[in-house]
């Protein structure tokens, strides 16, 4: 039996692991096989992007070397898929190379796209890779004081992220002297500051309580880089002086250039996790067009259930278990406080106030994400 996974990110590593753990025997005797192709060689905790554009971690912290994070018998290699040849049980990939599977799982994420927006790529900061955090960062660092703008569109990558980034920048500029200097807006879509109306209710007061004032219903249409205004679609304008984005996310260009998915999101069915139409390929974490968070737990727990799935066929010959839409994410209140909103598709999240104590378990999940990433946690 050949399993193939198409990425290496969170959900495409833990899915791996936990396979080559639940399938040891098979693996042995030569009756699986695991292949992983990968568009990097290196494995990067995007999470911690949030704290280095705010100078709370550096660069070399973000990274492991991705073959060091698999379990022996699984082969990895950085080639990645260029072509789905989904009727052939195929893929093709950079180097020309043709890799059969009986089962696939396609894991290949999502990235920002902020060139939906004119004039946003242009002039916003962004966080969601390397480069931009760093950026981010250096412009913060020399920033005085005027009207900081967060502006979000969706979907994005993390629900979290503007809420935390909006909370982070509240303490941050507190701690350089600037409050008084400061003026911090927020930008949501809809009638409410967040997606999930729970999420919602416990952040509105929190940024009431802290002065910070926002907008909803604000979908970003253009930015004036040259005048520094935000044009939304509902005919409102905002000026700033320095603007902070959470811009629309798509699906890898892979999947788009293929045709597996409108945006880069491959229709996914939302408890068997298997690609529309297709019994042997499964999709993961972000690239799924399930109306849930993209979020590294959903990731996670998809992969789990994947797991124990596929162990299961090739074991018994057919599936066990459904997922539920199980996603948990914690949410930074500022530097040194956090809550965690915990839901599935039965259940909405019920936020609690933010502590200190729930802020250093998210500080110490940050340390112990690696080996979350093995499987093991």
């Amino acid at each position: 039996m050949k399993i193939l996974i198409v990425g290496g990110g969170m959900g495409g590593t833990i899915l791996a692991n936990s396979l080559a753990r639940r399938l040891t025997a098979e693996l042995k005797a030569g009756k699986a096989r695991i292949t992983m192709l990968s568009a990097s060689d290196k494995h990067m905790y995007q999470p911690g992007l949030l704290y280095l554009a705010i100078g709370r971690m550096t660069p070399d912290e973000l990274y492991r070397d991705q073959a060091s994070l698999l379990e022996p018998g699984i082969e990895f290699h950085v080639d990645p898929v260029e072509e789905f040849m989904l009727d052939n049980n195929r893929v093709k990939t950079k180097s020309g190379k043709l890799v059969d599977y009986d089962i696939m799982v396609i894991a290949t994420g999502s990235r920002m796209y902020p060139e939906g927006i004119p004039g946003l790529a242009e002039n916003a900061e962004l966080f969601y890779t390397e480069e931009s955090a760093l950026k981010m960062f250096k412009r913060l660092q020399s920033f005085e004081g005027g009207k900081v703008v967060i502006t979000v569109g969706v979907p994005h990558k993390c629900p979290m992220a503007p809420l935390e980034i909006t909370f982070m920048l509240h303490d941050y500029f507190k701690d350089r002297g600037l409050s008084d200097k400061v003026q911090l807006h927020y930008t949501y879509p809809i009638n409410r500051v967040h997606s999930l109306e729970n999420v919602a209710k416990w952040a509105a007061p929190e940024m009431n309580r802290l002065g910070i004032t926002y907008d909803t219903f604000f979908n970003l249409k253009e930015v004036d880089g040259a005048n520094k205004v935000l044009k939304s679609e509902e005919g409102t304008e905002i000026k700033y002086d320095l603007l902070i984005a959470i811009p629309a996310h798509k699906g890898m260009e892979v999947v788009e250039k293929n045709g597996l998915g409108q945006g880069g999101w491959i229709p996914t069915n939302r408890t068997k996790l298997n690609m529309e139409g297709r019994s042997n390929v499964f999709v993961c974490g972000d690239t799924t067009n399930i109306p849930i968070s993209k979020a590294g737990s959903t990731a996670h727990f998809e992969a789990d259930t994947l797991a124990e799935n596929i162990a299961a066929v090739i074991k018994m010959g057919s599936p066990v278990r459904d997922y539920d839409g199980k996603v948990f994410c914690f949410i930074e209140a500022g530097k040194d406080r956090a809550t965690y909103a915990m839901f599935n598709y039965q259940n909405p999240p019920d936020p609690k106030a933010p502590t200190k104590a729930m802020h250093w378990f998210k500080m110490a999940y940050n340390k112990l994400y690696w080996i979350s990433a093995r499987g093991l946690l």
